[in-house]
């Protein structure tokens, strides 16, 4: 089994979003990441489904948020986290089966879509939850009441 040493990513300022929640699951994401690619290759599956584990709190932590300001269910955001799962999911499945060679893919994948993701659909996330007035430290409006997204408005990320 090859002993390439796996990419792994630094938190810096680009990939900070100025809100804190948001800001510590996604240096949390980083460090599980980065913890499981230095890991021995015998013994990457238990940090991978540690990962794993964050990944489906840490989407469906966001997808709370959009639900709450009435994104609907099919923009592509909620997409996007649902493909990443299935992926992510199906190489634990794997992995568990023995076949644990897929791990460092997966892990070099989740590099090159990490920072990308996040400064384009999360920036874009933060900046339309601070526009509503939602709080995300404690998942409420700010004035208590919801302002909701209509049909016409133009929603954070997918090239909007």
């Amino acid at each position: 089994m090859s002993t390439t040493a796996i990419t792994t990513l630094s938190w810096s300022p680009e990939l900070a979003l100025n809100d804190a929640r948001t800001d510590a699951t996604h240096e949390e994401f980083i460090e599980l990441l980065n913890t499981t690619a230095a890991a021995d290759a015998a013994e990457q599956l238990p940090h991978y489904q540690a990962l794993v584990a964050h990944t489906v709190e840490h989407f469906a932590q966001e997808e709370r948020w959009m639900r709450a300001c009435g994104i609907p269910e099919d923009f592509c955001h909620f997409g996007q986290h649902s493909s990443v799962l299935e992926v992510m999911k199906e190489v634990e499945r794997r992995a568990l089966a023995g076949e644990t060679e897929h791990i460092a893919a997966m892990l070099e994948a989740l590099v090159e879509w990490f920072p990308q993701h996040a400064q384009s659909m999360d920036a874009g996330l933060v900046s339309y939850l601070q526009e509503k007035g939602f709080d995300t430290s404690n998942e409420t409006f700010k004035d208590g009441s919801p302002r909701v997204a209509t049909a016409d408005a133009a929603l954070p990320g997918c090239g909007h």
